[in-house]
């Protein structure tokens, strides 16, 4: 089943932000594991996620630092400050709310 984009864009920086809360983590690291763990439902392309990680990086909630990774490339890290740990928890008990209320709404009408 093909899902709908816009149901995506609202919970775009919970995902990212959730996604930094196990470690650091590269764009494309991020990318891959987003798609591997909603069973390929979440596909977010680069141009996608690094506009994300730039708004969240401006707002102090991650920070970026480069790193040589083996092989001598050099790519750019992304790590959860304390204030994305806050709006993490913030976004997900708003997300908590938010679901379980389209939930109840959809059993009660079938």
């Amino acid at each position: 089943m093909k899902i709908d984009k816009s149901l995506l864009s609202g919970s775009t920086s919970l995902l990212v932000l959730s996604l930094l809360r196990s470690g650091d983590k590269y764009g494309y690291e991020m990318i891959s594991l987003l798609e591997a763990t909603s069973n390929e439902v979440f596909q977010m392309k680069e141009g996608t996620l690094y506009p994300i990680l730039h708004n969240l990086e401006k707002k102090g909630f991650v920070r970026a630092y480069s790193k040589e990774a083996p092989g001598g490339r050099v790519r750019r890290y992304y790590q959860l400050t304390d204030k994305g740990v806050r709006q993490l928890a913030d976004e997900k008990e708003q997300w908590e709310v938010f679901s379980g209320a389209v939930n109840t709404v959809l059993r009660c009408m079938t």
